[in-house]
């Protein structure tokens, strides 16, 4: 029969932990914690030190986790989501209590809006001190509770193990999101014989959640979509979350379906497949007979779902039951794992479509190709105009002509992100990162980390806005110090532009500049002082060379970049100028 110690046997970070233990009976709780996330995969945390948790960092040491320590916790929450959104790992957070918490707030609500799963350990004053106005003490479960799918305190330090797998799979339940655990010093640092230890096996606590749902609505869909001449696919975030980008591609290919992409779906396709759509969504929604979503919701991106033809046949694919037929009613909705059911869709429907369906959908596709090709003639002149100021869109089309097949592409900001859409398209699956539904400013320098932590060998690039970018960039000082450099290109019009033309609208020029304007700064030298490298950029010419020094710069020092490119403050994205996000 197993003992408990047998249980936290294996490597050699492991192995450290059991001679401990052996030699002297007890373990703590922070070294649970270490031991229970290695257990969930987790192989780094991003924190910022305190007092209450670093007991975790001891117990991190001896288990091989890597401890990445930043400037601010909210840059740490969204390295922990950048991190989980390119490894389709459980992401991980762990701050000290009061403001330690309370910064962090932010990267949690991002997550939460973009069903990104991470595991936010938080600090508290020791049991024996509850409610006597420790330091940094507040209700901390209380408050991320609305922000997570599990917020709970642990009372005792035999369940920590436990607690956290428990956090852990709720992470994962359904469509995915963040769990809160908070742990008193006490617990934390608290030494408890091994054997009374609750510390769940790996595998032995999970179930599958690749589920297909009901069988019926399966060969309800394959019906509908054999029957379709006119059928359009959006995949979401969820597509690429739970690893669902395959059998989404084999699934368009095979029954010839048109496929757009919102969110972390970018680049799930390469923009010269025959079967990829991006500039025609709109005339897709409006023209399909059939409609599939999947994996995103019916939010302020889909116009609450008004935006489709309500002559359509719509069907919802959906991770979360709740989220199925949410605003917008639909024909048919299935609640599963998208992967798994676009599998069984695919497979019921093999061989059904008839040689005139598959006529008239090579038509629908030509039809929508040839709109795309004049929607992006239109686009042209913007994209490659010699401008001064420089436009922003010849910012955007310069970096989409800078990315390489292993291109990371991070957006941080308002307008200027939403102009890049426009033009940038990544080269392969997971290589797209926005702030999500929460609009979040600030998320560019800890996505940028994660990411170059996770693919080391692959290039790392984040387009901000000028403010986003005064938000969190000291933290590139922490990138650099953990071997994580990476490219940040600011699209500098000293402005927070996407508000300031809705005032402009309202108020009128006299009062447009009013809370949004920002000083002249020239960023380059920020690059400069942390030891990097930094080029001011004024002409639309000089962009890309300017970008393609700045990657020599990077391969030759392993010191971060900044290219600050002065654009014209004048210019807006169509969705600003029609304030499409508050509609």
């Amino acid at each position: 029969m197993a003992t408990p110690t047998d249980k936290i046997k294996g490597d050699t970070a492991t192995d450290t932990l059991v001679q401990k233990s052996r030699d002297t009976d007890v373990i703590s709780g922070g070294h649970l914690v270490a031991r229970a996330l290695k257990n969930e995969g987790v192989d780094t945390i991003f924190t910022l030190c305190g007092g209450h948790i670093i007991d975790i960092y001891d117990g991190c040491l001896d288990e091989g986790i890597r401890i990445v320590d930043v400037r601010h916790e909210q840059t740490a929450a969204h390295a922990a989501d950048g991190y989980a959104r390119q490894t389709g790992k459980l992401g991980c957070v762990v701050t000290t209590a009061g403001p330690g918490c309370t910064n962090a707030v932010t990267g949690v609500a991002t997550a939460f809006r973009s069903e990104s799963p991470i595991l936010h350990i938080g600090g508290q004053s020791s049991l024996s001190q509850h409610k006597m106005g420790s330091l940094q003490d507040l209700p901390h479960v209380d408050m991320m509770a609305p922000i997570t799918k599990f917020s709970s305190g642990v009372f005792s330090t035999e369940r920590v193990a436990d607690m956290v797998s428990m956090a852990a799979r709720e992470c994962f339940t359904g469509a995915y999101g963040p769990s809160y655990l908070e742990i008193p010093r006490d617990i934390l640092d608290r030494e408890i014989p091994v054997e009374s230890a609750v510390i769940p096996e790996p595998g032995a606590y999970r179930a599958s959640v690749r589920s297909i749902g009901d069988p019926e609505s399966i060969e309800q869909l394959a019906d509908i979509l054999v029957k379709a001449k006119r059928p359009a696919v959006l995949f979401g975030q969820q597509v690429w979350a739970s690893q669902s980008h395959k059998h989404a591609i084999s699934f368009v290919r095979s029954l010839d379906i048109p496929a757009y992409m919102n969110g972390a779906s970018r680049g799930m396709m390469r923009g010269d497949d025959p079967h990829h759509f991006d500039r025609t969504r709109s005339d897709a929604f409006k023209n399909a007979d059939v409609i599939l979503i999947v994996g995103t919701p019916f939010d302020f991106r889909m116009g609450y779902g008004k935006r489709i033809s309500k002559d359509a046949t719509l069907v919802q694919i959906d991770q979360n039951y709740a989220t199925v037929g949410k605003n917008r009613d639909i024909s048919l909705g299935l609640a599963g794992d998208p992967g798994a059911i676009l599998a069984a869709v695919e497979q019921a429907a093999s061989g059904r479509i008839d040689n005139g369906a598959k006529a008239e959908r090579q038509k629908w596709m030509q039809e929508l190709r040839g709109i795309e090709a004049a929607k992006l003639e239109k686009l042209m002149p913007m994209f490659t105009t010699d401008q001064n100021p420089i436009h922003p869109y010849r910012l955007a089309y310069e970096i989409n002509e800078f990315l390489g097949e292993d291109t990371i592409y991070i957006g941080d900001g308002g307008d200027i992100v939403t102009i890049s859409a426009q033009a940038v398209r990544p080269r392969n699956p997971g290589q797209w990162m926005d702030p999500g539904a929460l609009g979040s400013l600030g998320v560019g320098t800890g996505f940028a980390m994660a990411a170059k932590l996770a693919h080391p060998d692959k290039e790392v690039m984040c387009l901000y806005g000028d403010g986003s970018f005064g938000m969190t960039a000291f933290d590139m000082e922490t990138a650099q110090r953990f071997g994580a450099p990476y490219l940040a290109v600011i699209g500098n019009n000293s402005h927070m532009n996407q508000i300031r033309y809705g005032q402009i609208a309202k108020y009128g020029q006299d009062r447009g500049n009013v809370g949004n304007k920002l000083g002249e700064v020239p960023f380059s030298q920020f690059g400069e002082m942390i030891g990097g490298y930094g080029e001011e950029v004024t002409e639309a010419s000089q962009i890309q060379p300017a970008m393609q020094r700045a990657r020599e710069a990077i391969a030759k020092t392993g010191k971060c970049a900044v290219v600050n490119v002065w654009v014209d403050p004048n210019e807006y994205a169509p969705g600003t100028k029609a304030q499409t996000m508050y509609k």
